[in-house]
């Protein structure tokens, strides 16, 4: 069966893009699907953050932009049951140059994407991309399903949101038809922040059903387990973030479920 493929992204720094995508990805793997991170961010925070350390990446996704690497030979295993990554390095950096006079640089991922075949040994491939609006990103958007938006709870959200939705409704017209906003994901959540809270009902007011049920709270234990190369749900299984992250796979799954049925 053919996987969902799903961009995690805002152009908005510090919203908790990469945590999202990486402890989704564990929280689906930990109720049984299998999952691929594609991790397009120079920054390689991702692969940092399932454990894969610089000098363990032979391979990455640069390889698989230029075509010199198919993403099954570029994914390697984590140490997380049932998650691969195809980890980042800074030769990113250098991709918007390298492709630049490439009539289909805008579609190098999803042909990538598309040579795993139906029987793709994934159900899940998660995109982390950038903070911005580059190659990088618009690859991974052309190459997706849907958009899986984090939103931080606070002052600014909204106006990131409105840009974010602006570069989808973009590259719909342009790339890739068939993009959709998978979801929106509020993260950073302190209960006793008053602005918080009206935050979240401006946005489930603006977007409704896409905004999941499930809120990642502001979490000490989520910000520790990057450092220890660990999502947060191997690194304290009990913390409100971790508990937080599986219910939003469960969501996931069952928003899922509700599309299969539309299909």
């Amino acid at each position: 069966m053919k996987p969902r493929v799903l961009t995690v992204a805002n152009q908005k720094g510090g919203v908790g893009k990469t945590t999202t995508a990486i402890n989704l990805g564990t929280a689906l793997a930990a109720i049984g699907e299998r999952v691929l991170l594609i991790d397009l961010d120079p920054q390689g925070n991702a692969s940092t953050g399932l454990g894969v350390h610089s000098a363990a990446r032979a391979h990455s996704s640069y390889d698989v932009l230029l075509g010199e690497m198919s993403l099954a030979e570029a994914a390697q295993p984590t140490d997380v049951p049932r998650v691969s990554i195809v980890p980042a390095t800074m030769d990113l950096l250098g991709a918007e140059i390298t492709l630049a006079g490439q009539r289909d640089r805008t579609h190098k991922l999803r042909a990538a994407i598309e040579k795993l075949g139906p029987e793709a040994p994934f159900s899940y491939i998660l995109i982390d991309c950038p903070p911005s609006l580059n190659l990088l990103t618009i690859n991974a958007l052309a190459a997706s399903d849907g958009v899986l938006v984090p939103l931080q709870c606070e002052f600014f959200a909204l106006e990131g949101l409105s840009q974010l939705l602006k570069t989808v409704e973009q590259v719909r017209s342009s790339v890739n038809a068939e993009l959709e906003i998978y979801g929106v994901v509020l993260t950073m959540f302190d209960p006793r922040n008053n602005l918080a809270n009206q935050v979240i009902r401006d946005v489930r007011q603006f977007l409704g059903t896409k905004v999941f049920e499930t809120v990642i709270p502001r979490n000490v234990r989520v910000s520790e387990a990057p450092s220890f190369g660990k999502p947060v749900l191997l690194y304290d299984l009990k913390c409100a973030g971790s508990q937080a992250y599986l219910k939003l796979a469960s969501e996931v799954i069952q928003r899922e479920r509700l599309l299969q049925a539309a299909e």
